[in-house]
């Protein structure tokens, strides 16, 4: 259907809902969609619904098991993923679901949408980080069958990669909800979130400088304070605002954090998760844009090194929500190349060393 202003666009919209990165997009993405006339419908797989939190805006979505992604000490256990796959679960999600009434399937890296719409024949559309991984960017050389396992898993008709910078390739600028207007001080703690790593390793390590003030989040109900760490809940309310006030951020080097820290004018100390291609790109290119130190093991000299940097200047993203939608509405998704001009144009202080 060609969107004339009097049909809306219906859009199935599948985020992968492993890991919050994919989410936190599509809460970017929805109201931006939703102001340029369309209308659409979520469907989420990765983990059971009760486990979801705070999703009211996405109104009754569907939610599937799909694939969910299991780490044990820092890395992927792939033994894990495979059992628990559950493939005939999976083959009769993909074929009780029914694309056929949408204008545009748009996957987040969700599996079962992106199925759907090839099998059926519907127009899809891939925007995710993980798209990016698909073109020749740092860190990816040495896996050359990654674009075909990343293509296969989630396949779509054309592909917006989200990353740092664009490489010469259909890449936008990070959909976040921060941006570099955003209020931002620099209190005397540290902002440390590695949900990957054990707590029980974590406070040790950072006791191991008791002159600095550490702000742990981690999975838990309570909040304690031992001796210079403060331990958290994990909170949409709370996280965003020490994120704002902290002097640095050590985290894992996932997509969407290390994004917030760049437009808040924050140092990075990160830990790439072992064995995962995307987080050692994205570690690869942070060190390139001089946005992070990457670390590989808890120790205290190279922290203490890192904590004497000063915190960078404030990387500048336009509102990409916004152009995105407007240019998905056109319907010429195989024109990526004035959307990704566009967008790159109005970005400042993302330059590689």
């Amino acid at each position: 259907a060609v969107n004339s202003g009097v049909s809306k666009l219906k859009i199935l919209y599948g985020v992968q809902g492993t890991g919050n990165g994919h989410i936190t997009r599509a809460r970017v993405m929805l109201p931006a969609l939703q102001a340029a006339g369309c209308e659409v419908d979520f469907l989420l797989s990765g983990r059971p619904k009760e486990a979801y939190f705070d999703m009211e805006m996405f109104g009754d979505y569907k939610a599937f098991k799909g694939f969910s992604f299991h780490s044990q000490q820092g890395s992927v256990n792939w033994l894990k993923t495979i059992a628990e796959a559950s493939p005939i679960d999976y083959l009769s999600d993909l074929k009780g679901l029914q694309v056929k009434d949408y204008d545009l399937v748009l996957t987040d890296f969700e599996p079962l949408s992106a199925w759907a719409a090839k099998l059926q024949g519907v127009p899809s559309l891939g925007l995710a980080h993980q798209y990016a991984l698909c073109y020749p960017i740092p860190g990816t050389k040495g896996s050359p069958l990654l674009p075909k396992a990343l293509k296969s898993f989630a396949p779509a008709k054309h592909y917006l990669g989200v990353h740092w910078a664009s490489y010469d390739a259909p890449i936008i600028p990070p959909l976040i909800s921060m941006d570099h207007k955003q209020e931002s001080s620099e209190e005397d703690f540290i902002l440390v979130y590695l949900p990957f790593e054990d707590i029980a390793d974590i406070v040790p390590w950072l006791q191991k400088i008791p002159q600095q003030q550490f702000i742990v989040y981690r999975k838990a109900k309570d909040t304690i304070q031992d001796k210079n760490i403060l331990l958290k809940p994990l909170s949409r309310e709370s996280f965003p605002k020490d994120l704002s006030a902290c002097s640095g951020v050590i985290c894992n080097t996932g997509f969407g954090l290390c994004s917030e820290a760049m437009v808040l004018g924050k140092k990075i100390y990160t830990k790439a998760l072992a064995k995962q291609v995307e987080q050692f790109s994205n570690g690869k290119i942070l060190e390139d844009l001089n946005r992070a130190v990457v670390f590989k093991k808890l120790k205290t000299r190279p922290l203490l090194e890192w904590l004497e940097q000063p915190n960078p200047v404030r990387a500048i993203f336009p509102p990409v929500a916004e152009e995105v939608a407007a240019w998905i509405v056109k319907q010429d998704y195989s024109d990526t190349k004035s959307l990704v001009d566009s967008l790159w144009a109005k970005s400042e202080n993302i330059k590689a060393k």
